[in-house]
């Protein structure tokens, strides 16, 4: 029995004894057999063990300790840089080649102490086989963005799969392996981290990747071009500094650069309209400013002729947009030739007319107030034809509709000669002579009076070189009673009920009689509001420092617009609207209330008057505003051009130029004659 036992206790000391010498002889052969590099990092780990106090387990393998586990750096991905990708792939490289060959040296000593069963045999082998795993997708690169995610996903499971082996090798009943299988999971732990952290990286650089991408996506189409202008403007500071003035060799560079510069950037307004040398262009440019700013590296000297640079472009801007406004209602007031031409060739032929000949027809509809009766005063013979035209051709029954056009005497027989000739079919048309209109003198309109007034002619034909911050009020329009008829339609009409008035700059869209059938409530004026933009309010017009607007008005209340406005005359009758615009025109005779125009008296005239109409009927702007919606112009009832961009004039807006001209034949003899023909739209 002794005997029996003997053996295996001799056998576990003998064990005991002699597997930690064989284990450390090993180790040792291992260390004088390997790298110098992997000997330095052994030593620096054993000189990290505590003989005394703090007990450590003696790995086999070498650790590594945590302060070498760093932040990884933060180089941006991008897919077209192959730099980038290459700084990843060094990054991962250097790493793998550390772990690979810890990695190799943890297997031999596996294979020189593992003297297990079988199934230790499929273990070895099962571990060996995740290693070559993890190292193999280590060293695969980087192609493309839907590759990262694949690769930390297999460093996560790979990392679990020899996590899960580890745990098997410590089981109770293979003692025998402890610290192989404590090296083998301090190491799986550190691949993990390692994985980890280079599938962060290639994570992190990816979405930069992408948010460059989309960066460049929505880069502007004039970068290059705003590039060039840029070099030239550092090009003007350079010439203007004496540091580099006083470099001949510098300035005649430059000076070469700059024409070079100019050419290539030409007229261009996008990138695509540049030439292909113009990076070169633009690189030869950038290369002699750097030169430049080596002999004047003075910061201040720059920042203060940029300075005044800036200050000039803006007195200059300044000048350009009064000299432009200036001309612009020189040019809108000023009669094209061929308008000029029309009215005299009409004249002559309708006074060669008898006088049978000089009637309209239907005559009986002008005081029927069943019908739908329009107000249109106007000198423009074919600004009228316009409006004219265009609303008999959307009126579902024209031959119900009655145009009253009013004019002044020098255009009264023109007026009446064209429509005689191009008669609008079915409708009523009725052309009248503002000078018959005997009851309407300066005794009984305040208007009138102060129009033929000293100070109101001084004010419109004194030097023009006089500054005049109010230029748009010279117009000649302001001295026409044509342009204050509107504030008279019951004396005009006295036995109609209702009446639509359009302005001669309008173009109709769509049927309108609707608008006789409205309710207004009341109310004298059916209007259009304009108060979307803070400039259509009543103290843009009004003069709110005077205390007779201050207490009677809101500033901020909301402003609307003549051009399309149903009027109810019998409410105007009631409420004698006429005797309130007469009496604010005595209180305005020397304009202290508000300046020229018709649009201030009528806010104060039919002030709570007012009847707001759907935006939809009235859409204002073409005359000035290029970014009026097409939408909105196409489901308007009634487009209007006010402003000084009219469109029989060649400073219109182009693209809004056919929405009028469709409604114009310029094949009539009469326009072929006086040479008015389509100016070009959009």
């Amino acid at each position: 029995m002794k005997m029996k036992l003997r053996k295996p206790v001799l056998f576990l000391l003998l064990v005991t004894v002699l597997a930690p010498i064989v284990l450390y002889t090993d180790t040792l052969g291992a260390y004088f057999t390997s790298p110098s590099s992997s000997r330095t990092e052994f030593i620096e780990d054993l000189s990290s063990f505590t003989f005394g106090g703090d007990v450590r387990p003696l790995n086999v393998l070498p650790q590594e300790s945590s302060t070498s586990l760093k932040e990884p750096r933060g180089d941006v991905y991008s897919e077209n840089s192959s730099h980038s990708l290459s700084n990843v792939s060094d990054t991962l490289s250097s790493d793998d080649a550390r772990k690979t060959r810890q990695l190799t040296e943890a297997e031999s000593l596996k294979h020189q102490t593992v003297t297990g069963s079988s199934n230790d045999g499929v273990e070895v082998a099962t571990n060996e086989n995740h290693i070559i795993q993890v190292t193999d997708r280590l060293r695969e690169p980087q192609q493309t963005d839907k590759d990262s995610p694949k690769l930390v996903s297999a460093g996560k499971n790979e990392s679990k799969a020899m996590e899960t082996s580890s745990k098997k090798k410590t089981s109770p009943t293979d003692s025998n392996h402890t610290l192989d299988s404590t090296s083998t999971k301090t190491e799986i732990r550190h691949d993990k981290r390692s994985v980890q952290a280079s599938g962060r990286v290639v994570s992190e650089e990816t979405a930069r990747g992408k948010v460059e991408e989309q960066n460049a996506q929505v880069a502007p189409h004039d970068a290059r071009v705003r590039q060039l202008k840029d070099q030239l403007i550092r090009a003007k500071v350079y010439l203007s500094l004496s540091a580099t003035r006083n470099n001949a060799h510098f300035i005649r560079e430059l000076r070469l650069q700059m024409r070079e510069v100019t050419r290539t950037l030409g007229m261009a307004t996008k990138d695509s309209d540049l030439s292909r040398n113009a990076n070169d262009k633009m690189k030869a440019m950038e290369q002699t400013l750097a030169k430049g700013k080596q002999i004047q590296d003075d910061c201040a000297a720059v920042v203060k002729k940029l300075r005044a640079m800036l200050h000039s472009a803006e007195e200059q801007l300044r000048v350009n947009k009064k000299q432009t406004l200036y001309l612009t209602h020189l040019t809108a007031k000023t009669l094209p030739k061929g308008l000029h031409c029309l009215p005299l060739r009409l004249s002559t032929e309708y006074f060669k007319l008898n006088s049978s000949q000089q009637h309209f027809p239907r005559q009986e509809n002008l005081e029927d107030p069943k019908l739908y009766h329009y107000a249109l005063f106007s000198d423009n013979i074919l600004a009228a034809t316009v409006v004219v035209n265009s609303t008999v051709s959307h009126a579902k029954d024209p031959s119900k509709h009655v145009f009253h056009i009013v004019t002044d005497r020098l255009n009264f027989a023109a007026m009446r000669m064209w429509f005689l000739a191009n008669p609008p079919q079915h409708c009523t048309i009725d052309v009248q002579n503002v000078e018959e209109f005997t009851w309407l003198n300066s005794s009984y309109s305040p208007v009138l009076k102060q129009l033929s007034s000293r100070s109101m002619i001084d004010y419109y034909f004194r030097s023009r070189a006089d500054s005049d911050p109010n230029v748009k009020f010279r117009n000649p329009k302001y001295l026409s009673i044509m342009n204050h008829l509107r504030f008279y339609l019951p004396e005009i009409f006295p036995k109609l009920d209702k009446v639509l008035f359009l302005d001669d700059d309008i173009v109709v869209q769509k049927d309108l009689t609707g608008l006789w059938s409205l309710d207004l409530k009341g109310k004298v004026i059916g209007v259009v509001e304009t108060c979307g933009e803070s400039f259509h309010r009543f103290d843009r017009y009004l003069n709110f420092s005077n205390p007779l607007i201050s207490k009677n008005f809101d500033p901020r209340a909301c402003g609307w617009a003549f051009g399309m406005n149903i009027f109810d005359l019998n409410e105007w009758r009631r409420q004698n609207i006429t005797e309130v615009y007469h009496r604010w025109q005595n209180l305005n005779h020397e304009r202290q209330l508000w300046k020229l125009g018709t649009l201030p008296p009528g806010l104060i005239t039919f002030w709570k008057r007012t009847y707001a109409l759907d935006r939809s009927w009235h859409v204002l702007g073409l005359g000035y505003n290029p970014n009026v919606s097409r939408k909105d112009i196409q489901r308007a009832a009634v487009i209007h051009y006010n402003g000084n961009l009219k469109p029989w004039l060649e400073i219109s807006i182009p693209k809004f130029r056919d929405y009028w001209s469709k409604f114009v034949d310029y094949d009539k003899v009469f326009l072929r004659e006086c040479n008015i023909n389509k100016l070009g739209g959009s």
